[in-house]
Order: C-alpha cells, then sequence, then structure tokens
C-alpha cells in the first residue's frame, strides 16, 4: 500500500535529470555549436527541447506522475519521448549529422526499419503494467532508466523525418514512415482509454486528488495520449505528403 505523499501535489522539485542531464545535454551542444557551428534557428529548437525536458522534470508535472496521477505521468512520458526528441534533433545542424554519420552504429540505428521499430518497442515495454509499476516503485534508479530510454529512443524515430544525413528518405517515403507511426503507436492510448479497470496498481494505491478515481485517471491520460499522438503524428504526415504530392506535380 503506498503511503500518501507528505509533499503538495504541486511542488516544483529538481532532481538528477534536471540538476545534471539537462546542463550535460546543454554543455555537449555548446561544444557541438562551437566545433561545428548551427543556425540560431537551430539553437533555439535545441534550447526549446532542454526547456521541455525542464518543465517535465521540475514542474509540478513531475511531481504529480509519480505521486498521484496517471494523466501527468504519460503527459511526461509524451513530453520525452515525442516533443522534446523532435526539437533536440531539429536543433543538429548539417555539419553535426555528417559527423555523426562516420560512426556506423549511428547510421544502422537511425535507418527508418530500425529507429520506428525501437521507438515503439520501448513506447510498449515501459507501459506494460508490471515494468510501468516497478519503474514508479523504484524511483531511486530505474525510473531514471525509462526517462533515458524515451529520449534516445524519440531521438532516433525522428530522425529519420527531420534529418537528410546519413540518408535523405523520399518524400513519399517519410509520409508513409509517419502515417505508419501514428497507426501503429495509436492502439496503446486507446487501450488505455477503454480497459474497464486501472492497468497499473501502483495509481490504484495513490493519493487522489481533484476528485479522479484510478478508471477515470486513466481514461483521461488515454484519451490525451491518443489525441496528442493523432495531432503530431498526422500532421507531420500532412506535411511530408503534401511535399511529396508538390514534387509529383500533383499540387
Amino acid at each position: 500500500m503506498l503511503v500518501a505523499h507528505t509533499h503538495s501535489p504541486y511542488a516544483w522539485q529538481a532532481d538528477v535529470d534536471t540538476t545534471v542531464v539537462v546542463p550535460v545535454l546543454s554543455l555537449l551542444y555548446l561544444f557541438a555549436v562551437g566545433r561545428f557551428g548551427a543556425p540560431r534557428w537551430r539553437i533555439a529548437c535545441y534550447a526549446g527541447s532542454m526547456a521541455l525536458l525542464a518543465v517535465a522534470f521540475w514542474s509540478p508535472i513531475h511531481h504529480l506522475g509519480l505521486h498521484y496521477l496517471l494523466t501527468a505521468h504519460l503527459l511526461q512520458n509524451v513530453i520525452l519521448a515525442e516533443w522534446a526528441p523532435l526539437l533536440a534533433v531539429l536543433g543538429a545542424s548539417r555539419p553535426m549529422t555528417e559527423h555523426l554519420a562516420r560512426l556506423r552504429w549511428w547510421r544502422a540505428a537511425t535507418h527508418p526499419a530500425v529507429a520506428l521499430p525501437v521507438w515503439l518497442a520501448n513506447y510498449f515495454f515501459w507501459h506494460a503494467p508490471p515494468v510501468y509499476d516497478a519503474a514508479l516503485h523504484h524511483q531511486a534508479w530505474l525510473i531514471h532508466v525509462e526517462h533515458a530510454c524515451y529520449f534516445a529512443t524519440g531521438i532516433l524515430f525522428w530522425w529519420p523525418l527531420v534529418q537528410d544525413v546519413p540518408r535523405r528518405l523520399p518524400s513519399g517515403a517519410r509520409a508513409a514512415y509517419a502515417f505508419a507511426s501514428f497507426v501503429l503507436a495509436a492502439p496503446l492510448g486507446l487501450l488505455l482509454a477503454l480497459l474497464p479497470k486501472p492497468a497499473y496498481s501502483f495509481y490504484v494505491h495513490a493519493p487522489r486528488i481533484w476528485g479522479l478515481s484510478p478508471i477515470t485517471d486513466q481514461e483521461i491520460a488515454g484519451v490525451t495520449m491518443a489525441a496528442e499522438q493523432a495531432i503530431v503524428l498526422f500532421v507531420v504526415f500532412l506535411y511530408w505528403f503534401r511535399r511529396f504530392l508538390a514534387e509529383e506535380g500533383a499540387i
């Protein structure tokens, strides 16, 4: 039985993710900018990525997700697996990507046939009830592994969609990649929204706030997650599909 947390649900916490990880990632990027250069808009994108990570780990979203609400935790996961990685990938300049392309393992990891399955497998693995509950019960270390996996696989996922090195995918292939990710990722959020019972025992015993029962919290979390992925991934699909049609002279 989870003991009620003594802190305010809306506490702002600074843990290892905000005090170590975000500064280290920022310093590494500054080093890369000093060595390879980057236009201002790419620097702004990367800064936006770090700002999102800070929000995910420092704001009340972090505390609410780890102690009270599945909805808050899924929002944090979406930030880590999709929004922040997208901006981080957009922050990489052409010289940076060319330098990374020299690494054989990086060329293999960012291949669409690898990046998409790895991203999906990571999403489904960490949302399996035994794994999800274990991460929440071992917040000293396992939850940080989960966060790192989300961000790392998110980087791999977005790379083929927005970068041209180590390979430039045709617009049609990028549209197909985005549509496949939309179709394959959507069932997870919908499943959570439709399950008749709470999937995660951790949140069944968590202190209740906002008058939300565990099942209502789960339904909101699943619908929100599915809607977010539908909007983001479908917009990306439409962008590349329009590019494909334009290149083919259809529009």
